[in-house]
């Protein structure tokens, strides 16, 4: 029987180059030697089928003839400069074991990594020390799925290409949601550059204002183009693309059951079916931009320095700096983006001054907070900036055993209501649309709504009003969560 011994190879043992030994060189284990060697390392394999390490060796490999499970391998085998020691069998007791032989012989600088056949027998391998266990069928599965969302962001960028060269030289409206934010704006702006590449004209329109300090630098800096719904007739557009949002008339100015040809958002849609030529809906990411992303790099488009900036800014914001509902394709995204950007402007961005109002409005939400358990909920009164809403609810978050927050005012014609949660037991867009009807929604820890006044409009006494708007929030969105309050 062939042997490898400590003796046998001085070579190996003068080497100061980084050393990897295989146990058992089955598919998965040959397969990976050969990817080491293709990288330059040092390999070393050891499998006790003597006609295969004889192959091995004729394929230039240093191999030797031994049972991984055998307690007095470990002492055949020169340890030094090994990093890596990997047990590769099919077979889960012989890992085992050898990870226990080895375990006890090597230094804690070697890391040991092992296969197992099932979740069981990997905890086991951990257990024993193992640094890193996999299971194949695992690896398979993941990098299947990893394909096949590669194979079906190709098959979502030629569809929305068709779509687009389907209206070359035609005229499309892009409509983000009301008083935007920037991952709205920069989603609006990825489609509207990917539009023009194909030979489309487009508009991008926004009804209500752009608000927040922030959201006005992040225009004024990147000079983006915008335009208001109300200086526009949209009959004078050949298609619609509703971006950042999904149902005409709701948190848009398009006209309730208008024909839209796109729909790229992803917050939920909840129960109302989208209706659209193309439909994109992805409630996993955190933003919208990172869907605009993907297309992008699918269509191979170049993007410019103001628009990575601008898709960064719009992933960065919607997700909290990746803080808020985040998924890898947000990272990755954001990943890609960040050498094109101009980081100066990044910069500038995140010191932003706080207007007037908005320190107002924060006074008057700490003023008139109501809690009740981990619930929040505070009436600022008469608002002019409703993005002030947001801000305050972001803050009174921050607050000691406050795991909700929804703060809102009142405006000539309408209730604004924004809310913020780290409850994990809830999803806060579902309970604000449940509570305040379909012009609400949003995510599972940010959301908001907005209501008519109604038959309220018609009260004279504005401190009347108020007392009405405030007892009807607070019982619809109580009764929402099922918590009963004070006053019941």
């Amino acid at each position: 029987m062939a042997n490898f011994s400590k003796d046998a190879d001085s070579n190996l043992k003068s080497t100061v180059k980084p050393r990897y030994l295989v146990l058992g060189s089955g598919s998965v284990g040959f397969a990976l030697a050969k990817e080491l060697r293709e990288s330059n390392k040092l390999v070393i394999i050891v499998d006790k089928d003597e006609a295969k390490v004889e192959t091995l060796r004729e394929e230039g490999f240093e191999a030797m003839v031994g049972d991984i499970s055998d307690p007095e391998l470990v002492d055949k085998i020169d340890l030094k400069n090994v990093v890596v020691i990997l047990f590769l069998t099919s077979n889960n007791e012989a890992n085992r074991k050898g990870i226990e032989n080895f375990k006890k012989a090597i230094s804690p600088d070697v890391q040991l990594f092992s296969r197992a056949s099932d979740i069981i027998n990997k905890e086991k391998m951990e257990d024993l020390g193992a640094d890193y266990v996999f299971m194949p069928s695992k690896l398979v599965a993941t990098s299947l799925s990893r394909s096949l969302e590669r194979a079906e962001s190709v098959h979502r960028g030629n569809r929305l290409a068709r779509w687009l060269k389907g209206i070359r030289d035609k005229k499309l409206a892009i409509v983000i949601h009301d008083n935007p934010d920037p991952d709205a704006i920069s989603s609006g702006l990825a489609l509207k550059e990917i539009a023009k590449t194909l030979g489309v004209e487009a508009n991008i329109l926004y009804h209500g204002r752009i608000g927040h300090q922030e959201n006005k630098a992040f225009v004024n800096l990147l000079g983006i183009d915008l335009g208001k719904m109300e200086e526009h007739d949209l009959r004078g557009f050949d298609e619609i693309a509703l971006i950042d949002c999904s149902i005409p008339g709701v948190n848009n100015m398009v006209p309730p059951n208008s024909y839209v040809g796109i729909v790229i958002d992803h917050h939920p849609p909840g129960e109302t079916e989208i209706k659209a030529e193309y439909i994109d809906i992805r409630p996993n990411f955190g933003a919208t931009a990172t869907i605009m992303t993907k297309y992008l790099q699918q269509l191979n488009i170049n993007i410019s320095k103001t628009l990575a900036t601008a898709l960064l800014y719009g992933i960065r914001t919607d997700t909290q700096d990746f803080k808020r509902k985040t998924d890898p394709a947000d990272l990755s995204a954001a990943s890609y983006l960040y050498p094109l950007s101009n980081h100066g402007i990044l910069d500038q961005l995140e010191q932003p001054s706080m207007a007037i109002e908005t320190l107002e409005v924060l006074g008057e939400a700490i003023r008139n907070r109501q809690v009740l358990g981990s619930y929040l909920l505070s009436n600022v009164g008469n608002i002019r900036d409703r993005d002030t809403l947001p801000q305050a609810a972001d803050y009174l978050l921050s607050l000691e055993g406050i795991s909700t927050t929804v703060v809102f005012g009142v405006t000539e014609d309408r209730i604004y209501i924004s809310g913020r949660s780290n409850d994990i037991r809830i999803n806060l867009g579902e309970i604000m649309r449940q509570a305040f009807g379909e012009d609400a929604g949003g995510h599972a820890n940010a959301a908001g709504a907005q209501i008519p006044l109604g038959v309220f409009s018609a009260t004279k006494d504005r401190q009347t009003l108020l007392r009405l708007v405030n007892e009807a929030v607070v019982k619809r969105f109580l009764s929402a969560v099922g918590v009963e309050s004070a006053g019941e």
